[in-house]
Formats: structure tokens, sequence, C-alpha cells
């Protein structure tokens, strides 16, 4: 089903044939079109030069930027829209196993689907008329849910290193299934799928995580070794039993995790949480004298293991950050005999704007226990208490205390590692007892601190 065309995207189409060239809709824009779905991204394909663009587009008002005009695309900004315009174009030798070392324009819309890596991304739609150009019969592809190389499998992923990683993407992000040659096809590729950057890799896993069910697309690419590739840590925990009231191995049961991440459209964070919680317990698996496997210390382990794992990927300090510190405390047990000052500790050692992801990313825990959605125990307890030590408004970080580093210097604290020391033992001292979050209190103690430490 198409649907209609945006009137900008009319405009634009009237400017190339203005000046007697051809330009149609291309890729994924099309692809959603026959599904049905909204579009957002305009890519674009003309027989025009890339100068010849710049200058048409000019003259209606419009702006270019030379995006990648040595491949032929620049960026079209027209009535606050943009899209991305690429002269056809044919393709050959992939040295890098990435990107084409020869570039070549032509006047053939479909030379120019003929490079392109999936049959259902090799449909163009002709502008303003709407004509549809489909030579490898994408569109009934689309229809019946598969995804198929253009032409020869082997050679369109040995071409691309990357495309074998985009066709499980496609897979879990669409629904669809990977037709039989070119699943065959993948595994083949590995060595070329090796040499593509890791800020690629990055971006496609999140492209996974981002889909309804993630784990369809982990699934594949163990299935087809890419998991081994890019995810080795992620693929050793097949066949890793578990204890107690877990039905799976720990592979499935964090991917079980992971989609309820996405189910509920949890955060970014929290899916690569529930994806990584586990990554320690392959490596600190041991039986005891029971038979009984234990886990001791996995989520410390794990935690490290993640650090490398997202450091590796390219991602974010602050994702890494946050990721690994979600990964590292949750294995929190409530119990009602908590005292109040527990409560409190447990508050400072999350972090209170952390708080809902870990609850969170236990919720996601529980139901991968058996794949059974139930509220893990005693986290209503927990959510009930917590709420209630924060709506008495306590210190649980430093920066709550009443004294800085600023008034301890004033009692002759000289600021350096000394001071950090003391200024921790006083959040401790106020997470037993918030009475004693007063200036002149926390100066009397830092000052017995110091002389306990001079003592010493």
């Amino acid at each position: 089903m198409i649907k209609i065309i945006h009137p900008v995207l009319k405009e634009i189409a009237s400017i190339f044939s203005n000046n007697g060239k051809q330009v149609y809709l291309v890729g994924g824009a099309v692809r959603d079109m026959i599904r049905g779905k909204d579009i957002h991204d305009w890519d674009l394909a003309t027989d025009a030069l890339p100068q010849e663009v710049i200058n048409f587009i000019r003259r209606a008002g419009g702006k270019v930027i030379p995006t990648g005009i040595k491949h032929g695309t620049v960026t079209v900004l027209y009535k606050k829209n943009s899209a991305e315009v690429t002269t056809f174009r044919t393709e050959s030798n992939y040295s890098d196993r990435r990107r084409p070392d020869n570039v070549q324009f032509s006047s053939d819309i479909k030379e120019d689907l003929s490079r392109r890596d999936f049959t259902m991304n090799a449909i163009a739609l002709r502008l303003p008329d709407g004509e549809i150009v489909d030579p490898f019969n994408g569109a009934d592809d689309i229809k019946a849910g598969i995804i198929r190389c253009v032409g020869n499998a082997g050679e369109r992923f040995n071409e691309d290193g990357l495309r074998p990683l985009r066709a499980v993407r496609f897979s879990a992000q669409l629904g669809f299934e990977i037709e039989k040659n070119t699943l065959d096809a993948i595994n083949g590729a590995l060595d070329v799928s090796v040499k593509v950057s890791w800020e690629r890799v990055r971006d496609e896993i999140d492209k996974i995580l981002a889909s309804p069910v993630p784990s369809r697309g982990f699934l594949l690419m163990e299935k087809t070794g890419l998991l081994e590739l890019f995810l080795k840590e992620l693929a050793v925990c097949r066949d890793v039993e578990q204890k107690g009231f877990h039905q799976f191995d720990v592979l499935d049961h964090s991917l079980l995790a992971c989609d309820y991440a996405a189910k509920k459209n949890y955060s970014h964070e929290v899916r690569l949480a529930a994806l990584l919680h586990d990554i320690g317990k392959p490596s600190v698996r041991k039986m005891d004298e029971s038979g009984v496997w234990t886990f001791y210390r996995h989520e410390e382990i794990g935690s490290s293991i993640c650090h490398k794992i997202l450091r590796r990927l390219r991602y974010s300090s602050e994702v890494i950050d946050s990721v690994c510190h979600l990964v590292k405390e949750h294995m929190f047990h409530y119990t009602e005999d908590w005292s109040a000052a527990a409560v409190r500790r447990f508050i400072a050692r999350v972090g209170e704007n952390a708080l809902e992801d870990f609850y969170r990313l236990r919720r996601a825990d529980s139901f991968a226990l058996a794949g059974k959605e139930t509220e893990p125990m005693n986290l209503t307890a927990l959510v009930d208490r917590v709420e209630k030590v924060l709506a008495e408004d306590h210190a649980f970080t430093i920066k709550d205390l009443a004294v800085s580093g600023n008034d301890l210097m004033t009692i002759g604290i000289e600021s350096g590692k000394t001071m950090g020391i003391i200024l921790k033992e006083l959040l401790e001292t106020v997470l037993d007892d918030p009475a004693q979050n007063t200036r002149e209190k926390l100066l009397e103690i830092a000052g017995k601190i110091v002389k306990d430490r001079e003592k010493g």
C-alpha cells in the first residue's frame, strides 16, 4: 500500500522534473510505504549529477550540504525538510569490505537498484507520479515477510561486511524471515564482517535492542556465528545451567529479560543491562558440595566484563557507567527486617535517580526466570519503604550533607584525599542517623575524625 506522497516531497520532485531530471524515492522509505507504515526519512536517487542538484536546488530557494559528494550524495534542505539525494551509480571493488573503491555515475535507475543489499530495499518510487520500479520483486518479498539478497548473497556479503548484521537486524525490526540462501551465506562472510568498525556494529546492536523482540536478532546472530564474533562473552552463556527458580540457561534467561524490557518500552540502558546482567556467570560458576551450581560475585565480575564489552563497542562513558552500575548492583535482596538505615544505604548505593531503572531491571530479571510476568518477591514492599524514606528528605550523597569541603577547610582540613575520606565518613554517619546532618554536629565529628587519625 503506497500512502499519499508528502506535498513538500512533491515540490522537491518538481524541481528535478522542471530541470529535465529523473528522481525516485528509494530504500527504506519505499519499503515502509509498501508495508503501510509512515515514513520519516527521504532518500532520493536521481540521474542529475551532484553539482547539478546543488545548482537547481539553490536556485529554487533551498540549501544543499555536500555530505558525501565523493560518492554522489548531497543533503537537500527545503522548507524545513531534508532529503538525502544520490546520483544513480554503480559500484565495484570493495577492498575494505565496507565501501566501494570505485563509483561510477549512471543514468539508469535499475543499475542503481542492482547495487543494493536486499530486494526489499531495491525498489524505487518514481516522483511525482508514483510509478513503482521493482526489478528484483522486492514488493513480493515484503508482502511475504522475506529478507533476500539482491543477486548472489555471497557476493553481496563479500562486498560489505555490515550487510549480514543488517539482515539480522531487519529480521528483528520487521519480524521478517531471512531467506535460506541469504541466511546460509552469513556464516561464510564472517571473515568480512570482522573488519566492520565497532561503531557500526554498535549501531546495529542498538537497533536490535530497539526492536519489538530483540531475542529474534540475537538468536540469529548466535545461529550464524555473528554473536561469537561480536559478543563472544554473551555467546558463552549458552548451556550454562542455573539453579532454583531458573528454567533457562544463562543465555536464554538474558534474552528473555531483554525481551521483557523491550516489551515494556524500558530505556536503552535498561535493555542493555537486561541483556548483560548475568554476563559474569560463566566466569564464576562452581558446583557446591550438594551438587548445586553457584555464581558467587557474578554481579561484580559481570560489571567488569560489561565495561569491556561496552568500551569495545564504543559506547559513551555515560552509557557505560549507567549500564555497568545496573549490572553491579542488580542482586539486591530486600527483607522486611531491613532497618531504616539499611533502606537509606540502599538508596545511597544505587542512587536516587537510578531507582526506577533498578526496579525495572529486577522485573525483567524476575520475568526471565520462567517466562512469566510476576511481581518480584518483596519489590513492592521495598518500593513503599524507599518512597517513605525519600519523603523524609534525608541526605543520600555527599552533596546533601550540611557541610561542604569549604566548611571543612575552615577547621584546618586541607583539600585532597583526606578531605574526601572524611566527607565519606560523615555521609556514613548521616545515613545511620539523619539527625546528625547539621553544620555544627558534622564539623564537630570531622574534628574528632582528624584527631583520631593523628593519634593513629
